[in-house]
């Protein structure tokens, strides 16, 4: 017998975000997301996780990470570090194998660059939305509503912002 009522917005959309992440080749999305939370500010500072990939047998999946080769050797030593990092997040043997590989040090940096400077804007333009989302939904009792309501309308924005400012 179903439970009828309100359900979670994160329940609503999570088989929609994890097929538009699989359509990219990247089903655990939180891994490129999150990376320097996940791993840890200096390995993120030298390495950038490209892609994830399964075997046909489904046992776990190869994380790629890219790094300079300089910093390949120190990656190498770090790799059951940073999947067990990995594999925490999550719960369960997500990562089973992580694979290095190397470019040269400018393209990391600039896919470093890149993915920073999203995210510092992204926060930023949170900030000032979460604020104002925050004071509209502070009449909500419910405290896992408000919380629901709030990441809702903070992603609603944020989409509409960026897809603003892409068509400039």
């Amino acid at each position: 017998m179903q439970k009828h009522g309100f359900k979670k917005a994160s329940v609503l959309l999570k088989k929609n975000i994890q097929k538009a992440s699989e359509s990219r080749g990247f089903a655990q999305s939180r891994v490129l997301t999150h990376w320097s939370e996940i791993v840890g500010e200096e390995i993120a500072s030298i390495s950038v996780p490209t892609k994830v990939s399964y075997k046909t047998d489904g046992l776990g999946a190869t994380l790629t990470v890219l790094t300079s080769g300089s910093n390949a050797l120190i990656l190498e030593m770090q790799k059951e570090f940073m999947r067990n990092k990995i594999n925490a997040v999550y719960g369960y043997n997500a990562v089973h194998k992580i694979r290095i590989t190397q470019s040269s040090p400018i393209a990391v940096i600039k896919k470093n660059k890149i993915s920073e400077g999203i995210s510092s804007k992204q926060q930023t333009s949170n900030t000032e939305i979460s604020a104002s989302v925050e004071n509209a939904l502070k009449e909500v009792g419910d405290k896992n509503l408000r919380q629901a309501l709030e990441e809702l309308a903070i992603n609603v924005f944020t989409k509409l912002e960026n897809s603003s400012s892409s068509e400039r």
